[in-house]
């Protein structure tokens, strides 16, 4: 489909999705955001839904100005998938042990590493940059030093929520790995941090939520907040790095026979920003659960731990400043999950998966998400498909 227009109070709001599907207090938070005063375009996916401060799915363009709180608490969140030379005939009948032996490589919900994973290990990993990367941590906000010990231990581990690992077959049985995850308790750390900054700004009293405070161009604390978001954006970025350089360590010795090979990363934020140019303007570009779409760039579009997920091309349409949705997007909250179904609900809709499959993971059952084909639809205009996974291991926190 191509996008709906509708009015804002400073912008349009393009909605590659019918409005008629989007929960009215997300409808609510779009018109919020298109008053601000610094915005010069909204677009929003069809994965769209609530979310705190601006809604999940939106991609928000702004002139010398950023909205911490429409980047997410999960500063950097994104997803990183690998095809590799195994096929469904490599695969063992049964998937239990190879999910055992991920789930001890990678640890998940608040589990950390005993002793920090130094990234020499792994051969062919990428290491430049990995001691300037720690080296900047002492320029970021005082308020978070004391946490730089938890922060190397969690780095290379998933964390919970909608955070995954999993195993993927595509249409021509081809072994793909893919994973989710972001910039783990410092970057929501941060991110808190800098929105309770921006909320005591004067500039921002007299916004219609004052979720939606922003930092201004040239003043010290929009160069504080830039400094730190962009390190956190680095923090999700090798986390993701790290995790997969794990996750291709466990494939490698339990399938040692096939000699299995790697073909390069796909890998894409989908809780960031950007620096990027549209009309002529130098704009501040924020996409909360969007991933960028530019022409010919490689993305990842997951479904949900029952229903597959889509790599993806982009088109570059400038209308949503060159970006497409970040995954099938929740279409129930998570206690509205827990209350609608159960853990023999959960058994049904992952038939076939090796996954949890108790009460701690049914806020993630499938039936929760929007219909991933419905979503991938209403976004031709944005991305074409270049692959379909389905996953056959699916590992949660």
């Amino acid at each position: 489909m191509s996008y709906v227009e509708m009015p804002g109070a400073r912008v349009p709001i393009r909605m590659w999705t019918d409005p008629a599907g989007v929960e009215d207090v997300a409808l609510r938070q779009l018109q919020n955001v298109a008053t601000l005063p610094w915005i010069k375009g909204l677009a929003v996916m069809p994965d769209v839904h609530y979310g705190k401060g601006a809604t999940v799915g939106s991609v928000i363009a702004m002139k010398d100005a950023v909205c911490p709180a429409a980047v997410g608490v999960d500063i950097g969140c994104g997803m990183s998938a690998v095809k590799t030379s195994l096929t469904a005939n490599d695969l063992p009948g049964d998937l239990s042990r190879l999910r055992t032996k991920i789930e001890q490589a990678i640890p998940v919900g608040r589990g950390v590493h005993a002793t920090p994973v130094e990234p020499g290990r792994f051969h062919g990993l990428a290491t430049a940059g990995w001691g300037d990367f720690w080296e900047r941590f002492d320029g970021v906000a005082d308020a978070v030093h004391f946490r730089k010990e938890r922060a190397v231990a969690q780095m290379g581990t998933l964390g919970g929520g909608n955070h995954f690992v999993e195993v993927c077959l595509d249409t021509d049985d081809s072994v793909w790995l893919m994973l989710h995850s972001g910039s783990r308790n410092i970057g929501k750390e941060l991110a808190e941090f800098h929105i309770g900054v921006a909320q005591k700004l004067p500039h921002n009293q007299g916004l219609v939520d004052r979720d939606l405070a922003v930092f201004v161009a040239d003043t010290p604390q929009m160069a504080a907040y830039r400094n730190d978001l962009f390190w956190a954006q680095d923090y999700a970025r090798h986390n993701r790095t790290m995790m997969m350089a794990l996750l291709k360590d466990v494939v490698r010795k339990e399938f040692k026979k096939a000699k299995p090979a790697f073909e390069p990363e796909i890998s894409a934020h989908h809780n960031y920003v950007a620096e990027e140019r549209y009309d002529g303007m130098d704009l501040l570009v924020t996409r909360k659960g969007a991933i960028r779409a530019g022409s010919g760039e490689y993305g990842i579009i997951p479904g949900s731990m029952g229903t597959g997920s889509y790599i993806v091309k982009g088109l570059g349409n400038e209308k949503a400043f060159n970006s497409a949705s970040h995954g099938a997007g929740r279409r129930m909250s998570r206690n509205a999950a827990k209350r609608r179904f159960s853990t023999k609900d959960l058994e049904e809709q992952t038939r076939g998966v090796e996954c949890r499959k108790d009460s701690g993971v049914v806020d993630e059952i499938p039936g929760a998400y929007k219909p991933i084909e419905q979503v991938i639809e209403q976004q031709r205009d944005l991305v074409e498909v270049v692959a379909k996974l389905k996953q056959v291991v699916c590992v949660k926190g």
